[in-house]
């Protein structure tokens, strides 16, 4: 067996000596130039390539497509079309943002002297009173997530407002009141998900940057370790703040699927997990359908590769803590579990702060460290700041902590039964209305729906026009209804499950099942263009319209 073995080694080098004298030989008559041009052009473009493929997880042939209908927008005759369809485009556009300002007088000049105190409120009320849909009422879908006009906590935060109107925690010498609040308001919700001693996190402007700073925290760990191209794990349910974190962040991200209950299938996370792997994510509960992944599995998925996990609470992040004890069942998904190493939790959903104030906490400052930055040797001194942020709002953390103060553990407890009762009892009348089928798992206060027998957008557009809003959903098309404490009362739930009847009976008998409705053609047509630029433009139509000052008529 040895002599076999030594005998087909031999005749292995033998056979790789003869290959590399033959190429030698070959390679001998060709130019040295036209060598180093070639190797040094092969391997960019091999680096290019090896980019573009890693760049996105979008299928190979979507991003070719997309590619080609790029080139094409080139072509003069191409681009003038497009513009003429935009043009049209932000006509509607426009129109449609701008509807509820009957008047379209707009200030455009700083006036010369100061404007009369009781014209300014005047004005403001006006513009206050441009919207049409009932937030007191229980109309609009999320939001809004308190009494509107619940007096006594408006008071208290009018009266705190003259106090850190202008405080900023950047100087936390001038402002100690401001910095101690912080400071109580992280402890006071780590303690809400079992955070260790150790805990510790920041205030931010929004969920967006509390997501964005967890992901900037676990790319400065990567790269720090050597990671030179670090890569997120995420479901495909995971809010667009991930992925906007990974276009500014250079992040590398992977979508993992989701099973037929909206749950990230975690045996597909653990198959994409590479040494290039910064983090796991877990939302409790998703945005789309309101179903709380299996944050368990996934915190052991970390605890097994050493990887962070961070669990995107943003959402119900007032809502999951006093679950249990409101008396409803939830798996455990806070920092009892080992594995889960960060946090996001909103204070201005469900936690009813004023917008804009959120949390991102960490388990220990191993982790917060990352997110810091500093810069020693600025002409200008030391500089150091915990968020995105230079100077922050002062106000918004002694709103927010005035806020959490005057509702009271009690009352979260009672508002919590509230409201994910009022979503259960929404999510139990949805199958048994003819058409419609529940998407995903209404775990805590969202409720999705669709359809497999007319479009569900459709349905939206006329539970718009009885003064309901919603919000739209792709991949599948549905909608949902994020319930809030402005929903939590039966003749709410009771008077949309009705209008809701009517419309699904409405949409099944017209010829066309709904797929004439507005916002059918426009998911549906962004569906089908290759090149999602062109979807992108008309997105920026949007965005322009809302800071557009269109006259009247036009």
């Amino acid at each position: 067996m040895a002599g076999k073995l030594a005998l087909y080694k031999d005749t292995v080098v033998s056979n790789f000596w003869d290959l590399w004298d033959y190429l030698n030989g070959k390679l001998t008559r060709v130019n040295p130039v036209v060598l180093v041009v070639a190797s040094v052009g092969g391997t960019y473009f091999l680096i290019k390539l090896r980019r573009l493929l890693r760049r996105s997880d979008r299928p190979i042939h979507k991003r070719l497509m997309g590619y080609v209908f790029s080139w094409l927008r080139c072509i003069p005759q191409v681009q003038r079309k497009i513009d003429q369809e935009l043009s049209k485009t932000r006509k509607e556009v426009v129109d449609s943002i701008h509807k509820y300002d009957t008047e379209r007088v707009f200030i455009k000049e700083l006036p010369y002297d100061a404007t009369n105190t009781e014209k300014i409120l005047q004005t403001a009320k006006k513009y206050e009173q441009m919207g049409t849909f009932g937030v007191n009422e229980g109309r609009v879908s999320g939001a809004v997530y308190t009494a509107y006009q619940a007096e006594d906590h408006l008071e208290l935060l009018a009266e705190v407002f003259k106090s850190y109107a202008y405080s900023n925690p950047l100087h936390p010498d001038v402002f100690p009141g401001c910095r101690k609040m912080e400071a109580e308001v992280i402890r006071i919700v780590a303690n809400l998900y079992s955070g260790p001693p150790d805990a510790c996190g920041t205030l931010t402007t929004g969920g967006t940057e509390s997501i964005m700073l967890a992901c900037l925290a676990y790319r400065n760990r990567a790269q720090a370790r050597g990671i030179e191209e670090p890569l997120m794990i995420i479901p495909v349910t995971a809010h667009a703040a991930f992925d906007k974190a990974a276009g500014l962040f250079n992040i590398r991200v992977k979508h993992i699927p989701v099973d037929k209950d909206s749950r990230v299938d975690v045996n597909a996370m653990k198959r994409a997990i590479t040494r290039d792997t910064c983090m796991l994510v877990g939302s409790a509960p998703n945005f789309p359908t309101g179903t709380v992944d299996n944050i368990l599995a996934i915190s052991e998925l970390g605890r097994k590769y050493k990887i962070p996990v961070h669990v995107d609470c943003c959402l119900g992040g007032f809502l999951v803590p006093f679950m249990m004890d409101a008396g409803f069942n939830v798996p455990v998904f806070d920092f009892q579990l080992p594995g889960v190493t960060s946090i996001s939790c909103d204070t201005h959903k469900y936690g009813y702060a004023p917008k804009g104030s959120s949390v991102i906490l960490y388990r220990s400052p191993e982790y917060l460290h990352h997110q810091y930055f500093s810069i020693t040797e600025w002409p200008g001194g030391i500089y150091a700041t915990p968020t995105l942020s230079g100077s922050r709002s002062g106000l918004t953390i002694a709103l927010t902590w005035a806020t959490l103060l005057h509702f009271g553990r009690n009352e979260y407890i009672e508002r919590t039964k509230k409201i994910v009762g009022a979503a259960q009892k929404l999510a139990a009348a949805i199958p048994k209305i003819p058409g419609l089928i529940l998407h995903g798992k209404a775990d805590v206060s969202v409720v999705a729906f669709r359809s497999e027998q007319f479009n569900i957008y459709a349905v939206s557009d006329k539970l718009n026009k009885l003064g309901w809003n919603l919000n739209t959903l792709q991949y599948p098309d549905a909608i949902h209804f994020c319930l809030t404490y402005n929903q939590a009362r039966d003749e709410v739930i009771n008077a949309f499950i009705k209008d809701l009847e009517n419309v699904c009976k409405e949409i099944a008998a017209s010829p066309k099942k709904g797929n004439d409705s507005s916002t059918a053609a426009i998911y549906g047509l962004a569906a089908q263009i290759p090149d999602k630029t062109l979807v992108e433009d008309v997105t920026h139509v949007f965005l322009d319209a809302c800071y557009a000052m269109p006259e009247k008529g036009h």
